[in-house]
């Protein structure tokens, strides 16, 4: 109980640090426009990133992924409430609000969820959910294949494998339709809680999107009033400073949710992208012109079915 504790005050620390540093950009560079100020924001968030590990390696003090990230949602929240509610519609802050909720509520189910954990009889790899709040931001995704044969399925129907599950070594588990340990989420995502995970996503960006919409209403009625008072500047500074941390997750959540979607249209996994090489149904090899095989590997995907196919199929997956 005490190093949970540990870890989540060193991410609520992470958290004030990062949206304190961003809080004086706009403080210090008033007359610069919102797209300068984009590049600095986030080239700030990766120093910031960068030194808080430094440092929590110094203290032997380890973060907590999933409660920076709810920690993250929070202060904007707060933020919200505080400030920037003061120019949005009564209609548009009851979504907003609804949408963090929804947000908290599908965080909490993704960590705590089962994503298609294979049990077997072998006294190795127990399967075993850990509590997602250990998790350290730290992670890395250097993804490991799996090896262990007794998991491998024999050929199904119209001559299509079935996907082994793959082996987790941060839950040291086996996980079928296993795409990859999210350290943000304290999990695993694979076959059972991958649609779910995209819906978060999706969540994400939408909650954020609006965010910066309100907030860039707020910080251009501020914009017109007395830039001498305090007051007023310090609230639009934490329009601003909010506003570009939540553009800047928008922007690396967008490409992330189009690279899933775009595994779910053709029916391969982050895990099976990465390692192909070490996975053998994806292996082809290369004939040379007189017909002798050579020693190089050609990628082809054998679960592939057809897009709609492949999307029915991640739609309606049950594990």
């Amino acid at each position: 109980m005490q190093s949970l504790i540990t870890s989540c005050l060193a991410s609520l620390i992470s958290v004030l640090f990062i949206q304190f540093t961003l809080f004086m950009l706009p403080l210090f560079l008033p007359t610069s426009s919102f797209i300068t100020l984009l590049p600095l924001a986030a080239l700030l968030i990766v120093i910031v990133v960068g030194l808080g590990r430094c440092c929590k390696r110094l203290v032997g003090a380890k973060a907590s992924a999933p409660a920076f990230v709810f920690f993250s949602i929070f202060f904007i929240w707060v933020v919200h409430i505080s400030l920037i509610r003061r120019v949005t519609s009564s209609v548009m802050d009851i979504v907003f609000t609804i949408e963090i909720v929804m947000l908290i509520l599908g965080l909490y189910r993704i960590m705590s969820s089962d994503p298609g954990f294979v049990r077997h009889d072998s006294s190795h790899h127990e399967t075993a959910i850990k509590n997602p709040l250990s998790e350290v931001e730290t992670h890395t995704e250097e993804l490991e294949p799996s090896t262990y044969p007794t998991l491998q399925e024999s050929h199904a129907e119209e001559g299509l494998i079935v996907r082994s599950g793959r082996y987790c070594r941060y839950c040291d588990a086996y996980v079928k339709g296993f795409d990859h340990h999210c350290p943000a989420f304290g999990n695993c995502i694979g076959q059972k809680n991958h649609f779910l995970f995209v819906l978060l996503l999706i969540g994400f960006v939408i909650s954020e999107a609006s965010y910066v919409a309100c907030a860039s209403q707020f910080a251009a009625r501020f914009k017109t009033l007395d830039e001498v008072k305090t007051e007023t500047a310090v609230s639009s500074s934490l329009a601003i400073s909010t506003m570009l941390f939540s553009l800047f997750q928008v922007i690396w959540q967008v490409v992330f949710l189009m690279w899933h979607v775009y595994c779910a249209c053709f029916n391969i996994k982050t895990d099976e992208w990465i390692n192909w090489k070490k996975y053998p149904e994806f292996h082809v090899k290369i004939l040379s012109d007189a017909g002798q095989p050579q020693t190089g590997l050609q990628f082809k995907n054998p679960y592939d079915k057809g897009i709609l196919r492949n999307l029915k199929e991640f739609l309606t997956a049950k594990g």
